[in-house]
């Protein structure tokens, strides 16, 4: 793809950790952007943008809750419109509601798979026949390594992340012929407020088995999403990008 105008991205889970400095490197690299965050993150919109410094001005902000079909759809359209059409997704929106499996209850289970899996499928079908119709579009999904590996007291969070490659994986099939690839990221522990609330023993358990021997920065996870999202990454589709500083490595 090759167009005098800006290339235009949407990245899901936008007004998180990851999901702002991901705005901000798709912005830095010409993109204009729309985040889109929970309608909870309403109030506190203002510092978000604030936050995001010079790239602010080529980064908007739409809110909906992206596990509910509707709302997902209400969201996508309107951050379409603002834009003009989009040229990249990025999912990066997600929770978790950690339980031991004895004791998980099916409402941590449902809202869990809800908003990171099917939140997938409600933002990639927003786009996806846009996106062949057009023949170019990036679509960047933001898994984790407890998708790859598993993790205790995580099976609803596992299943959903492991769920997302998969996923990631039949839509690449079915969108490489049109120009549009689907690639995962899986970050392994990112220094972010959801790995703050981790209790520090615990969190010294997992940091202790991270050859690196460090949690990553937001920005290290950003540059391998605008790494898949470049137009020159035309060639790259289906693969599972990890990030995790060999916590978890495998053939």
């Amino acid at each position: 793809m090759s167009t005098s105008s800006p290339r235009r991205a949407i990245v899901t889970g936008g007004t998180g950790a990851i999901g702002s400095e991901i705005c901000r490197q798709l912005a830095a690299a010409g993109l204009r952007v729309v985040a889109i965050g929970h309608p909870s993150d309403s109030e506190r919109l203002p510092a978000w943008r604030d936050s995001l410094g010079d790239p602010a001005a080529r980064i908007d902000a739409e809110l909906g809750d992206l596990a509910d079909a509707a709302s997902a759809q209400a969201a996508m359209q309107a951050a379409i419109a603002r834009l003009g059409g989009v040229d990249v997704l990025v999912n990066a929106a997600g929770i978790t509601r950690d339980a031991r499996f004895a004791k998980m209850s099916l409402e941590q289970w449902r809202a869990v798979i809800a908003s990171n899996l099917d939140s997938v499928f409600h933002c990639c079908k927003a786009v996806f026949e846009a996106m062949c119709a057009q023949r170019y579009g990036r679509i960047v999904n933001i898994a984790s390594v407890n998708g790859q590996k598993g993790q205790f007291g995580q099976a609803n969070y596992s299943a959903a992340k492991a769920g997302m490659h998969g996923f990631s994986m039949a839509l690449a099939q079915e969108g490489a012929r049109y120009g549009v690839t689907v690639n995962t990221v899986s970050p392994g522990y990112v220094r972010t407020p959801m790995t703050a609330a981790i209790k520090p023993e615990a969190l010294a358990a997992v940091l202790a088995q991270v050859p690196v021997g460090r949690m990553a920065e937001p920005s290290e996870i950003a540059r391998a999403v605008r790494f898949l999202a470049d137009e020159d990454a035309g060639y790259i589709t289906g693969a599972n990008l990890p990030v995790n500083g060999g916590l978890f490595m495998s053939a």
